[in-house]
């Protein structure tokens, strides 16, 4: 079951400029930065509160690392902007099959490694009025 919005994710072409944005603007704080290699994208990590399932609420501000990435082919079409929004959930495997079965599409067979450590998969954005929607079990929700 879903559980919460884990994350906005806005795609930006120079990840500390937009860092020092929400930082000096909104006040947020950083709790995690990285590089995913996998993914082909810097990122940070925004965090906007906390939820009674021990699961928080984020900005992710991801700058693409190679241009040949999902977020840099993003950027290159549309510009900087809300690029995903992520849902938490305890079961990423369960949810990801329960919305399959729906007829949505699921872009990975299996979950892939995505930020601090947490299990990933996204939905297709045509199955889901035109949002790239990616759903997220926290490293210390598994």
């Amino acid at each position: 079951m879903l559980t919460r919005i884990d994350h906005i994710g806005i795609a930006c072409h120079d990840l500390d400029t937009t860092v020092e944005f929400y930082t000096s603007t909104y006040g947020f704080e950083v709790t995690h930065t990285e590089v995913n290699e996998e993914q082909g994208v810097r990122e940070a990590m925004l965090r906007i509160n906390g939820t009674s399932d021990g699961g928080s609420s984020y900005i992710q501000l991801l700058q693409p690392v190679r241009e040949d990435s999902p977020v840099g082919k993003w950027l290159a079409r549309n510009g900087e902007g809300v690029h995903h929004i992520a849902f938490g959930t305890a079961d990423v495997d369960g949810d990801a099959q329960s919305i399959r079965s729906k007829g949505v599409r699921v872009l990975y067979d299996e979950p892939r490694t995505g930020s601090m450590g947490s299990r990933i998969t996204f939905l297709h954005p045509k199955d889901c009025h035109g949002v790239l929607t990616e759903l997220v079990t926290s490293a210390t929700e598994h």
